[in-house]
């Protein structure tokens, strides 16, 4: 009988030790919250998060990141536009990096308040500039309480969507 429960909690904490583990350095579930990364991500979709990529590699253009807020005890969920070093500029409602036109394939609206990136800013060694896909419906670093997103802050990159099943998927 004692071999038995010491087997069982054995085993309970062998579970949740796998689990802490799995869930602080390769992957975690989070939900997003709002419509500012619409049409690509919805309110309550439910998502896998990378935490192991960036470890090996730098984060691109166009990935999907998850950081935390600043002043909450929440998490942001935005595309990368810029890269360390380089000039980001929103210009008559576009962006500009480094002076050029940005192609934007996901996102098709003008951005009606270009706020702190009115005038150019320059991307220092470790930051990145992110914006949400729904331009005119996302607090991103246009603004000055979310700002430029630094290396150490990335959590991870948005991989799968799990949820709802219809749309379920790697992104």
């Amino acid at each position: 009988m004692k071999k038995g429960l010491i087997e069982v909690l054995f085993y309970i904490v062998l579970v949740f030790g796998v689990s802490f583990l799995l869930t602080t350095y390769v992957g975690q579930r989070t939900r997003v919250n709002g419509e500012s990364m619409y049409p690509t991500l919805h309110d309550d979709d439910n998502l896998i998060v990378d935490k192991v990529s960036y470890r090996f590699s730098d984060p691109r253009r166009y990935d999907i990141i998850v950081f935390p807020y600043r002043y909450k005890d929440m998490y942001f969920i935005k595309r990368i536009i810029g890269l360390p070093g380089e000039t980001v500029q929103i210009l008559d409602g576009y962006v500009y990096i480094d002076g050029k036109k940005l192609d934007e394939h996901f996102c098709d609206e003008k951005i009606q308040n270009a706020a702190l990136a009115s005038d150019p800013i320059t991307l220092g060694d470790d930051e990145y500039f992110v914006l949400g896909d729904n331009r005119n419906a996302s607090e991103d670093s246009r603004f000055p309480d979310v700002g430029n997103v630094r290396r150490k802050e990335i959590i991870g990159r948005a991989w799968v969507r799990i949820w709802p099943f219809e749309r379920a998927g790697s992104l």
